[in-house]
């Protein structure tokens, strides 16, 4: 049984081809009717890599090449009472569809432009933004 009080380390990993950002609608959580990136809690003495390459598979179908970390958002989930350090991967898919693995968890999967995002957002992501003005620019520099 989980403490309602403590933090948890949610892992949000940030998929890019062609321009275009993953996102699937969120569903049956907390963040319900949002759009987010692939991603979940990271697992007792796993890596934040090991982490975003699971999670990806699990709620998409898809592989990850290569995987950096990004950063990190402080998010606090004030209806919910929830607290999550969300860390931020950038994860490499080159080929394959996003699949819905996990129907009860995503609506749907869709790639949008990094500069028309739909809303609204998942609060890590939204939080990564406030930070990261330009997603695009600040990408570019890792």
């Amino acid at each position: 049984m989980r403490n309602k009080d403590e933090v948890r380390v949610g892992v949000g990993v940030i998929i890019v081809r062609e321009g275009k950002i993953l996102l699937g609608k969120r569903i049956g959580a907390h963040g319900a009717q949002t759009w987010a990136t692939p991603g979940g809690h990271l697992d007792f003495t796993e890596t934040p890599e090991q982490c975003a390459a699971r999670e990806v598979y699990e709620e998409t179908g898809l592989v990850l090449g290569a995987v950096k970390k990004l950063g990190f958002t402080n998010d606090i989930f004030k209806l919910e009472n929830k607290h999550y350090v969300t860390l931020f991967m950038l994860g490499e898919s080159e080929q394959g569809e996003a699949h819905i693995m996990e129907p009860t968890k995503c609506l749907r999967w869709q790639w949008f432009d990094m500069d028309i995002l739909p809303e609204p957002l998942f609060l890590p992501l939204v939080n990564l933004l406030k930070e990261h003005n330009d997603l695009k620019q600040f990408m570019s520099v890792l």
